[in-house]
């Protein structure tokens, strides 16, 4: 059974930083894009950057290019985010996604909130 558990939310300030971090188990994940989305207060869940078995696969919602980047560890089935410079915008729970051609795995999500 495919497990993928997210950690490293918390409370920043304004300009501040944070890595997240997703741990997916009970499966390969060679084919798959592993990704990450957010949802904010009252708002729906939203895209926010996903990456495939290489880093220059990677892609962004424009929001949050050139602060956040993703990565992932491919033998111990990790994603990262790196997120810099971080906005009170950038507040909500963040979700990683796991994603291959007829699966769509998801975590729990981490609450990241940032004060301006």
């Amino acid at each position: 059974q495919v497990q993928v558990v997210e950690s490293g939310g918390g409370l920043v300030q304004t300009g501040e930083s944070l890595r997240l971090s997703c741990a997916a188990s009970g499966g390969t994940f060679t084919s798959h894009a592993m990704g990450w989305f957010r949802q904010a207060p009252g708002k729906e869940r939203e895209f926010v950057a996903d990456v495939g078995w290489t880093a220059e696969s990677a892609i962004y919602r424009d929001s949050v290019k050139g602060r956040f980047t993703i990565s992932r560890d491919n033998v111990k089935n990790m994603v990262y985010l790196q997120m810099n410079s971080l906005k009170p915008e950038d507040t909500g729970v963040y979700y990683c996604n796991i994603k291959g051609l007829s699966e769509n795995y998801w975590g729990k999500g981490t609450l990241v909130i940032v004060s301006s």
